[in-house]
């Protein structure tokens, strides 16, 4: 075996060097160097996350757009949408006046609190009903009367300065170790609190960059995670210069394929992520397996519970055993999760928590040569608002263990009452094995957003999935009231009954535009349209100024 190896080396370096034989020495060089950036492009083409069917298409559609008639037609398409957009936001405050410029002198509180409940009576739904998916996770007058008294005394308070304000501090530490003793955390766990899921991802991130970046030597960060993964994953590659490996999910289970994740493993991964549960299905990633990933290639894993983790903390408890999705399993090195959803809080509460402050500190930012003196913090904001801490802190403790244990429980048996009527019916089925409160639903007999629309004109609100098509309903406190759920079943009803009366009708209206973006090949034009709608929220009539 040695003497053939050795010939066919021997024969491939006389074939190279006839090959280059009477060449010049700059040819040699020449040719050699763009091999060899030949070699690397291929590689790179070659490795990329879409398929090469998929670049085309993409090099097709940018190529078309170059064409005058052709981005003319696009450019008109995109003004009618936006114009839509904006007609649909004057139509809805049509009957109010706007404020452009301040007052030339102060409104009494009297007009300012009928100016603000004029505001928010706007929008048609009935959230405060439970007709609402997520979104508003509790409404309780009484805790709303002992939130107004806390933020009242915090409005003005501020942690970036400790000195003034040590007792916010102390209610930030508070927070954080409950929440690490209420995912398992030993001593050295630790952490700080946010003001949302996105930005505890984007710190989770940063954390895991740095490490890798400072003790890996790592310049190209990669971080895998499923297709099912909250989008703020994507926002945190885009602020953080982060690639972004994205795993399919079984199609059965819509749990990540943890063998197509372990392929995605190479030396410039940083992080592996697994929801518990995600957003759009409910379902749990296999945390477990992901942590033994993580242990085996010694990866931090990171579980995003910013949806569900104040439900799966106390499931167990509340008599629906879940399986370990947090630092009890070794490989997990950190876990965000929102107070802000199952535990309550007003809006603008979260937390990101760390197995060791090696990772913590990973995440602080430091400015040591301002003329303005050292400078650091925590987390994205310099300035934070005391109010939200304090009332996240008074929040927990309102509600205690018992309390959420009964919320839990409350919640997790109407998203199974909701599940098991949902099955029952057959022009529908449910995606995967809800874990949590999230029921999600599709269809192979009629376009499910028919559905969504009908629902939506019965006063529901419920969110839009892609790929494929389907709704969920994320299932709160509000549901829980008596009625509620049975409501939502029959309503689901008596729409599938006219819904199959002729299934092959295409969708209409607004709704209609989802089913359209998810067969554009060209994302960007998505993504302006997507950027239309944003504009149209800041939107004022020109009659109105």
């Amino acid at each position: 075996m040695g003497d053939i190896v050795k010939f066919h080396l021997n024969l491939f370096k006389s074939s190279l060097n006839n090959a280059f034989s009477g060449k010049e020495p700059w040819q040699i060089v020449t040719l050699t160097t763009s091999s060899v950036l030949f070699a690397v492009w291929l590689y790179d083409f070659l490795n990329q996350d879409e398929t090469i069917t998929e670049r085309f298409k993409k090099a097709a559609f940018k190529l078309a757009k170059r064409i005058p008639t052709i981005q003319q037609k696009i450019d008109e398409e995109l003004k009618t949408i936006a114009a839509d957009f904006e007609a649909e936001m004057s139509k809805q405050a049509a009957h109010l006046s706007y404020i452009t410029n301040l007052p030339p002198s102060g409104l009494s509180t009297d007009n300012i609190l009928k100016k603000i409940n004029e505001n928010l009576a706007l929008g048609a739904y009935r959230w405060k009903e439970g007709c609402a998916s997520g979104a508003v996770y509790c409404y309780d007058p009484d805790l709303m009367s002992l939130v107004a008294q806390i933020y009242k005394l915090t409005s003005y308070t501020n942690p970036l300065h400790p000195d003034l304000f040590p007792g916010l501090c102390k209610m930030e530490a508070e927070v954080v170790r409950i929440a690490c003793n209420l995912f398992h955390g030993d001593d050295n766990s630790c952490g700080t609190m946010t003001t949302g899921g996105t930005e505890s991802i984007i710190m989770a991130c940063k954390a895991h960059r740095d490490y890798a970046k400072n003790n890996r030597g790592v310049k190209r960060p990669q971080i895998v995670v499923p297709v099912t993964v909250h989008s703020g994953f994507d926002k945190a590659a885009q602020y953080l210069g982060l690639r972004v490996k994205y795993i399919r999910v079984d199609p059965q289970t819509y749990q990540v394929d943890i063998k197509a994740m372990k392929r995605a493993i190479n030396r410039n991964t940083i992080m592996l992520v697994g929801s518990a549960p995600n957003f759009p299905y409910g379902t749990m990633d296999d945390i477990a397996a992901i942590s033994e990933l993580g242990i085996k290639y010694g990866i931090p894993v990171h579980v995003d519970s910013c949806l569900g983790g104040f439900l799966t903390c106390f499931m167990e408890e509340a008599g629906y055993p879940t399986p370990p999705c947090d630092f009890r399993l070794p490989g997990v090195t950190s876990i965000s999760a929102d107070p802000h959803k199952y535990g309550f809080t007003p809006k603008g509460t979260s937390v990101v928590l760390y197995r060791d402050k090696k990772y913590l500190h990973h995440q602080y930012t430091v400015t040591t040569d301002w003329v303005g003196g050292v400078y650091g913090s925590p987390t994205v904001n310099g300035s934070r608002a005391g109010g939200n801490i304090a009332v996240c802190w008074a929040t927990l403790l309102n509600f205690g263990t018992e309390g959420y244990i009964k919320a839990t429980r409350d919640i997790v048996h109407t998203a199974r009452y909701i599940e098991k009527g949902l099955r029952r019916l057959k022009p529908i089925f449910v995606f995967g094995q809800p874990a949590t409160s999230v029921v999600a639903i599709g269809s192979n007999e009629f376009d499910i957003y028919r559905l969504s629309d009908a629902l939506q004109k019965l006063g529901w609100c419920l969110n839009i999935l892609q790929f494929p098509s389907g709704i969920h309903i994320c299932v709160t406190l509000m549901h829980t009231k008596p009625g509620v759920a049975d409501k939502f079943l029959n309503d689901v009803k008596s729409s599938l009954t006219e819904i199959m009366k002729d299934p092959g009708v295409p969708v209409e209206g607004k709704m209609a535009l989802y089913g359209t973006a998810q067969k554009l090949p060209d994302r960007s034009i998505v993504s302006e349209i997507t950027k239309c709608y944003l504009d149209s929220m800041y939107f004022i009539p020109k009659n109105k100024q």
